[in-house]
């Protein structure tokens, strides 16, 4: 079998692709340097522009990275792992020109994942008349440990950060090689699932990614109180602790000695050692709390799509509280926690179903109120919004109590249920299934072309500022202005109070999670 190849003239270099069902598609194009020895814990390096041309024919290396837990929902495939892994992936029609671009940044808690893993591959979304870009970064510890010496070694006095400072620089390629393949570096469209999503809220708090794109889309995103680099906030400690920490727990003596280190390894030890991989409010690359950003208009002024689905916590059991041993106790714990609000949060969460109060509690303040947070700041600013809640269930997914779980929505997207992992709940094959993929597809591939969602056969999706309409995706889509007032009112409510006391970390830590409040506050 003869597979047709292709060369794109992009300015920082050609590169071979192949034809693959009349889409151009180019694979593991190194957008940085490698990331390994003294670059490590580094700034990326943008990639010299070569004469010879780039075989474009494979995908690149993931970074390094902690498996998934066996048995997952995500567990998947990823066999090519290296710290070289700043590369990235394009799928385009033939003779596109001028087309809209659909960059897209994997989720994985910012610990791991790959722009190439089927279930977001980006073929089916291309033939709608759009570029797709996915991109690798870097993670887990390798991509967001913040340290004393780091710091030191930084014009800027800053550390961490570091994978969001490759998705920026994976921007900056796009916004200067892109027109190569037809695409317009005017309409790029950012997107993201779960730390995908909180990395597009990253990306509109970042000045250094103002003008690299047009538009953001965020799927299941969350803000949380992030901590600083050097200020103790929130009860977080700083992120320069949290990485002294981490060396001790290493037992290493220096961030030199921890460069010598085999990329893998460091991964997984660090996971081991419990390192959270987040953000870190430096001042520079992040210059505040995003939720502060959000809310003084401080962000990007683009349009944006987001939303959040119905069952979020099932396949995270590691975000849901424990579960108390009975009603009595559980109902004692909340009003411990929640004082003067403990019965409004007893009428959302009741006592009845332990386990299922408190994962609709952790995916209501996790992802839910980030998501009305964010859209009710943007608009605010009197920037268009739009908002859904996925609420699409099917037999398989609802017989293993996982209707509408955490990213059940990515298949109907990306048109890619038959490719998506071993264990993943796999829809029917039905004409209503392949209808509520055109839906979702066409309602995500028309925002990226002109801001505006639509979809044929599908209701008008109207702006979150028209009283707060949200597209409900249930079995079919509909309209609604009747979800989550009294749920964003009380978290939010709950919220600000521990922003406001400035010493309890507020978003992930809810229900009988919660911080009990200190004696003075009682």
């Amino acid at each position: 079998m003869t597979i047709e190849t292709l060369i794109a003239p992009f300015p920082a270099g050609p590169a071979k692709g192949q034809v693959e069902n009349e889409l151009a598609v180019y694979r593991g194009i190194p957008y940085a340097l490698p990331p390994a020895g003294e670059r490590r814990w580094r700034p990326p390096v943008t990639v010299p522009d070569r004469t010879e041309i780039f075989d474009a024919t494979a995908f690149g290396p993931a970074c390094p990275q902690p498996l998934r837990r066996k048995g997952s929902v995500y567990e998947c495939e990823i066999p090519d792992k290296d710290e070289d892994c700043l590369n990235l992936n394009i799928w385009a029609p033939e003779d596109a020109k001028g087309l809209p671009v659909f960059v897209w940044i994997h989720g994985g808690n910012l610990l791991r994942g790959a722009g190439s893993e089927a279930l977001t591959d980006g073929a089916a979304l291309a033939r709608r008349g759009q570029i797709v870009v996915t991109i690798n970064y870097r993670l887990n510890v390798l991509g967001y440990l913040a340290h004393p010496e780091l710091s030191a070694e930084s014009d800027d006095s800053v550390s961490g950060n570091y994978g969001l400072l490759d998705q920026i620089a994976a921007l900056e390629w796009v916004q200067r090689n892109i027109a190569a393949v037809g695409g317009d570096p005017a309409n790029v469209t950012v997107a993201g699932e779960s730390a995908g999503a909180l990395s597009v809220y990253y990306l509109l708090c970042a000045p250094a990614a103002k003008g690299l794109f047009a538009r953001a889309i965020a799927q299941s995103g969350h803000i949380c109180s992030a901590q600083h680099l050097k200020e103790n906030r929130y009860g977080m400690g700083t992120g320069e602790d949290a990485g002294e920490r981490l060396l001790a727990a290493l037992g290493a003596n220096s961030i030199d000695e921890l460069r010598g280190w085999d990329a893998q390894d460091l991964s997984l030890a660090a996971d081991k050692a419990g390192f959270a991989a987040q953000g870190v409010v430096d001042g520079v690359v992040l210059p505040d709390q995003p939720l502060t950003l959000f809310r003084t208009g401080q962000t990007a002024q683009v349009p944006s799509l987001a939303g959040f689905n119905a069952r979020e916590i099932p396949t995270l059991e590691f975000l849901a509280p424990p579960v108390p041993e009975n009603a009595a106790t559980y109902e004692t714990m909340i009003r411990e926690r929640y004082g003067d609000l403990s019965e409004r949060f007893l009428a959302l969460y009741p006592s009845d179903d332990l386990r299922r109060s408190g994962e609709n509690a952790a995916g209501d303040a996790l992802f839910g109120w980030t998501v009305l947070s964010a859209a009710k700041a943007q608009i605010a600013n009197g920037l268009p919004v739009f908002v859904y809640y996925f609420d699409h269930g099917y037999p398989e997914a609802d017989d293993r109590g996982l209707h509408a779980f955490h990213a059940s929505e990515l298949p109907y997207v990306f048109d890619t249920m038959r490719q998506s992992p071993p264990a993943w709940p796999k829809a029917p094959d039905t004409p209503e299934e392949a209808e509520t993929t055109r839906i979702i597809a066409d309602y995500w591939t028309s925002f990226t072309r002109d801001g505006a969602p639509a979809a044929e056969n599908a209701p008008d999706w109207p702006d979150y500022s028209d009283n707060d309409a949200i597209l409900h995706f249930a079995q079919t889509p509909s309209v609604r202005r009747d979800l989550f007032q009294d749920m964003y009112a009380l978290i939010d409510q709950d919220f600000e109070r521990r922003r406001a006391a400035g010493n309890i970390p507020w978003n992930w830590l809810v229900g009988v999670a919660t911080p009990l409040p200190a004696p003075a506050d009682v």
